[in-house]
């Protein structure tokens, strides 16, 4: 278990690293053929700032943004957690970090390292993506096949 400070609330979370190659590429195959097929999102709300950040900061439009979460590789996953959210507890979160050559706003080429958390949603057979986390890495990660 690890111990976090988040704002004024310390959460445990556990970072779950205990998967093979090949579930992860299961995942990641699910993950991809949702983006592949729309149904994906990026949270851009008022609690999601970085995301609307890294967003605006490298212009990426709606296809840059897919083309980015479409070329994630199984190399670039971390971990994955449980929501912490209350009614969400059910819920587990996978976490890839991957590194882009991206553009920002006055044309400059930077290196970023693109965190990226999701939530896949198993609704009456139909799955969906929440992209909880699309910005830059602001924490330490560690990856699971690197």
């Amino acid at each position: 278990m690890k111990l976090q400070k988040r704002g004024d609330d310390a959460v445990t979370e556990h970072y779950n690293q205990n998967y093979t190659l090949k579930q992860i590429e299961g995942i990641l195959n699910i993950l991809k053929e949702c983006i592949a097929s729309g149904r994906y999102t990026i949270s851009q709300n008022d609690n999601r700032n970085e995301n609307i950040q890294l967003i605006q900061e490298y212009n990426l439009t709606s296809k840059k943004q897919k083309n980015i979460l479409l070329s994630i590789d199984v190399t670039d996953f971390c971990h994955s957690l449980k929501n912490v959210h209350i009614g969400y507890e059910h819920e587990i979160l996978y976490v890839f970090c991957l590194q882009r050559e991206l553009f920002n706003i006055m044309g400059k080429s930077e290196t970023v390292d693109i965190y990226i958390k999701f939530n896949l949603i198993n609704k009456n057979e139909n799955k969906f993506v929440i992209t909880i986390s699309f910005h830059k890495r602001n924490k330490p990660i560690h990856y699971l096949f690197r």
